[in-house]
């Protein structure tokens, strides 16, 4: 299984769904997540605009028939929740209470990050949801863009893939792994442990975040990964596969964004009634600005 065998998302023939809040690097719509319940796509993202004008400033929450045209429903500020910036946010149903928001957090003045959560009995009303912190992280971690799979059926578990930055070495704070946990509710979650990390020499030498799952027989995932600190924000979109204990990444090229800082991130794949998967993925364009693209495969 690589990268030419599987229908994975390219560049080339993308739509944009979300542009870029304005021209110019730094100005990023993605960091996206999406669900598709009872034939309504419902997308997540995060706006982000330059370091001097806020970073990542809202969440918005939208709702679409066809994947492509969206609606925005709700939209959360950062000030709701006293953090710095935003970025993953991840929408689930939770049968029996509604939907659940979870939202990566920074904290001011940091390099911490935590994530927090809303729930409520439908997406309208997130914004005036239960507000719960899910996982705080700590003096020597960050916690953020989580990808989470709720049970498929009564007594399974939740999954959630998180990414993890160390906070003990002052200008490295960049690094990234991904770690497993486990929960029963969703916000109680139990850590399985560090599953991906970058590898000495690769492409994603500095860190490997899990984007989204695509298949789970076998179990294979794209990821996000860089070769180095300049790098940060501009990942490109790597694919592993789970060995029984770890992901192992493929040998396969990473694939990327043609333009500018080449940018090609946060993939989310969404499958579809037809057999086909729906991704949606942040992209770099000629400007630098990053634009909230989809292709179907």
């Amino acid at each position: 299984m690589t990268v030419d065998t599987l229908p994975l998302p390219t560049y080339g023939d993308a739509t944009v769904v979300v542009p870029a809040p304005d021209a110019g690097p730094g100005n990023w719509s993605g960091a996206a997540s999406a669900v598709l319940v009872d034939g309504v796509f419902w997308l997540t993202y995060r706006v982000r605009r330059p370091l001097t004008e806020g970073r990542g400033v809202a969440v918005v929450v939208a709702r679409s028939r066809d994947g492509v045209d969206f609606e925005p429903v709700t939209e959360l500020h950062r000030g709701q929740f006293g953090c710095e910036s935003f970025e993953r946010p991840v929408l689930v149903p939770v049968p029996g209470l509604g939907w659940r928001l979870y939202l990566s957090c920074a904290t001011y003045d940091s390099k911490h990050w935590w994530l927090d959560s809303l729930t409520a009995p439908d997406v309208e009303s997130l914004a005036a949801g239960h507000q719960q912190v899910v996982l705080p992280g700590s003096s020597a971690v960050a916690v953020k863009d989580p990808v989470i799979q709720p049970p498929l059926a009564p007594g399974e578990e939740w999954v959630m893939w998180l990414c993890c930055h160390p906070l003990t070495e002052p200008g490295h704070e960049d690094r990234m792994t991904t770690r497993r946990l486990t929960s029963t509710d969703g916000l109680v979650w139990t850590d399985r442990g560090e599953v991906l990390a970058g590898r000495p020499g690769h492409w994603d030498a500095r860190g490997a975040r899990v984007a989204t799952v695509i298949t789970t027989d076998p179990l294979t995932v794209l990821y996000d990964g860089r070769a180095d600190a300049a790098s940060n924000w501009h990942e490109a979109t790597g694919l592993a596969r789970w060995d029984g204990s770890r992901l192992i990444p493929t040998d396969d090229a990473p694939v990327t964004s043609p333009y500018s800082d080449g940018a090609f991130r946060y993939a989310c794949a969404v499958a579809l009634p037809d057999g086909r998967t729906r991704f949606y993925v942040e992209a770099a364009r000629p400007d630098g600005a990053h634009d909230l693209v989809t292709v179907v495969r």
